[in-house]
């Protein structure tokens, strides 16, 4: 019998990449979705190309704050793995609605904690951390062992699922792990998110479809790895013979502004010629410094970091392009009808 695994949040960009790994890897595979008047599975079209992976491809209908429900999807499904990657994941936009996000991201934790913990066997659980948690960073690098101080409603939701996470573990014996995932991107990534909203507005402004780009604070410095990458962690950390958690990271860190380099100057463009700061997207408290040391990922998972920030850089422009080139086709051919 396959393996069967249960991930929230599986129509975003983490989601759609893991899918694509446990399909691979032989999976059964569960997503939770919300219901909208609208399809919002882009990220997965694809995989409906192929009749063998599209048959174990599953889309369940939910939500992370209605626990009576995700408590009967766990039980029908009775999954072998479940990976809890589903929140409110923009952290400028958990300033404006704080109470969602602190819902859907602590309290859903809790829901799925508590699916889980009823059933036997218990699921294998991955809880989706995040390097917001450290926010004002009190060391540099930032470890498993570096203390939490974060900085805004997303990062004290996460930082609250953390700890529900080893509370299940230790009173329940619940396989339960907690992924400290720092800053991953790709050409899936979200086009609110800074690095694609750079790499979408560079190739816009190659095209000539745009004019400027604005944003907030600059030397923001981050640590930033591909997104294809990360995912094999989480399934790396449900693989082993005992739980833990784990830091992943490059352990490299640049600013917005060396990203800002890497995109613009890939398409020989200057972007000081484009990008003006605007207020707006300053967060009321800034993260300014995160840089995460991966080694215990390293040593006990077998894992590192296998794309660099240039190749980040090149793939999600390369992958823009594409869409701002079919968006020029569009302008233009409107335009020749008058």
């Amino acid at each position: 019998m396959p393996k069967k695994a249960f991930i929230t949040g599986i129509t975003g960009q983490d989601g759609s990449y893991l899918t694509e790994l446990l399909l691979e890897k032989g999976y059964e595979v569960y997503g939770l979705i919300r219901r909208s008047s609208s399809f919002n599975t882009a990220r997965l079209e694809h995989l409906y190309k192929d009749p063998h992976q599209v048959s174990r491809l599953h889309l369940e209908y939910g939500n992370l704050t209605d626990g009576t429900r995700l408590s009967e999807l766990i039980r029908d499904i009775h999954p072998d793995e479940i990976y809890n990657l589903g929140t409110q994941s923009h952290v400028r936009v958990s300033f404006d609605e704080p109470v969602y996000s602190v819902t859907a991201g602590a309290l859903g934790t809790l829901n799925v904690l508590e699916g889980i913990r009823r059933l036997d066997p218990m699921p294998k659980y991955y809880q989706a951390s995040s390097s917001e948690m450290y926010g004002l960073v009190q060391e540099v690098p930032q470890s498993e062992k570096t203390p939490f101080h974060p900085r805004s409603p997303y990062g004290c939701a996460k930082v609250y699922s953390f700890w529900q996470t080893v509370n299940y573990r230790e009173a329940y014996g619940m396989y339960a792990c907690n992924g400290i995932l720092f800053n991953h991107e790709s050409p899936r990534r979200g086009e609110t998110f800074v690095t694609r909203k750079i790499t979408r507005a560079a190739t816009k402004i190659k095209l000539g479809l745009q004019n400027k780009l604005y944003l907030g604070n600059l030397d923001a410095k981050r640590d930033w790895g591909f997104a294809g990458d990360y995912v094999k962690a989480m399934w790396l950390m449900l693989q082993q013979d005992e739980p833990d958690d784990f830091v992943i990271a490059t352990g490299k860190t640049y600013s917005v502004r060396e990203f800002l380099d890497e995109v613009f100057g890939y398409l020989d463009l200057d972007w000081q010629k484009y990008v003006e700061i605007d207020p707006r997207y300053f967060r009321p408290s800034e993260v300014e410094l995160l840089l995460g040391d991966p080694a215990k990922a390293k040593q006990k998972l077998g894992w590192e970091a296998e794309v660099d920030l240039k190749d980040l850089a090149k793939m999600m422009v390369d992958s823009d392009m594409q869409i701002a080139q079919d968006e020029k086709a569009v302008a233009d051919s409107r335009a020749a009808r008058g």
